[in-house]
């Protein structure tokens, strides 16, 4: 089978290459997947750069969220047990952990509903309890992540103001449904924040990227606002003040999607069966913005890491090439 693997860590476009490789023998407790739809994470990107907290051995196929077809051609979903990751034709899963796709998705978006939206659901509801008539705040709006967070707001009733870089950028975010939609490019945060929620701030913040967009979020956070650390895709980790969250009455929540699969894998079944109903209702549709061949993968993965996309790069891999986006190969 084709996949790609990674024999040194560097940038994605660098040190993924296309290999001819036997297919995966699955483990004890795991399956043989053959892989329908593969989306690109920044997680990919890190693991290629050796900065993710999961470090499989060299070499690895990167690859974290597929939709998959099991041997009696069930659709579902999965996270790839790496080093077998979903950048190739067939990856293994872990049996029990497996999720049905949902019929009202085909693979791409099906694939997409998975790792970004469980963790928009876990840390919007589970995490900071967000509530109808709120107001959310997320980040890199117009993301993948940050786009399953705006849809996820607005469903439960919110107010989204999405943050977004260029304007672009700014159109999807207006798209996904954002009631307000600031360019940091061109405009003072939070300034417009303020302008927007009349000074009194936000009553969630969802931030996926740290850095500056952390020190603007702690600035505008309403009174018992909730702050959701989700990453730190500006590659920056910030180190929150806690005399000002003492002094502003705010909480700082940390979200690490991956411990529920360990910790209460009942809520993430949980969490899947909502996001499946949310999904056969037309509430939430994953957005993908781009469909590309599997030769087209390691140029998605570095696309990703440079932050130029939007919603969600899906791989499709030989024979389930329909709708791949023009100009999408490598």
């Amino acid at each position: 089978m084709q996949a790609w693997q990674v024999h040194r860590n560097g940038e994605p476009g660098e040190v993924m290459r296309l290999d001819a490789i036997e297919p995966p023998t699955p483990g004890d407790g795991q399956v043989l997947l053959k892989v329908r739809a593969a989306n690109v994470n920044f997680p990919d990107a890190l693991m290629c750069r050796g900065q993710y907290q999961v470090r499989p051995p060299l070499p690895f196929t990167p690859g974290v969220e597929i939709c998959g077809e099991t041997e009696d051609g069930r659709r579902v979903l999965a996270t790839p047990a790496l080093p077998h990751g979903g950048f190739a034709e067939y990856a293994v899963a872990d049996a029990a952990a497996l999720l049905p796709a949902p019929d009202a998705l085909d693979d791409a978006e099906a694939a997409a509903l998975h790792i970004g939206y469980q963790t928009g659901w876990f840390g919007l509801h589970r995490r900071a309890g967000l509530e109808a008539g709120e107001t959310l705040l997320v980040h890199a709006a117009a993301g993948g992540v940050g786009s399953a967070a705006v849809q996820l707001g607005k469903a439960a009733g919110a107010r989204v103001i999405g943050v977004v870089g260029g304007g672009a950028k700014a159109a999807v975010a207006r798209e996904l449904g954002c009631d307000v939609v600031i360019d940091r490019r061109t405009e003072d945060v939070i300034a417009a924040v303020k302008e927007a929620t009349g000074g009194r701030g936000a009553d969630v913040v969802y931030d996926p990227v740290g850095g500056e967009a952390y020190a603007q979020s702690a600035k505008v956070v309403a009174f018992e606002g909730r702050i959701v650390v989700v990453g730190f895709a500006s590659g920056s980790i910030p180190s929150p003040a806690l005399n000002h969250a003492l002094v502003k009455n705010y909480s700082i929540l940390g979200l690490h999607w991956g411990l529920y699969n360990t910790k209460d894998p009942k809520l993430v079944r949980h969490c899947h069966e909502r996001l499946t109903e949310l999904a056969a209702q037309g509430a939430v549709k994953p957005l993908v913005s781009e469909r590309v061949p599997l030769s087209g993968a390691a140029a998605a993965v570095q696309r990703v890491a440079d932050g130029v996309t939007t919603g969600r790069v899906a791989v499709l891999p030989p024979g389930d090439q329909e709708g791949l986006t023009e100009g999408g190969a490598a």
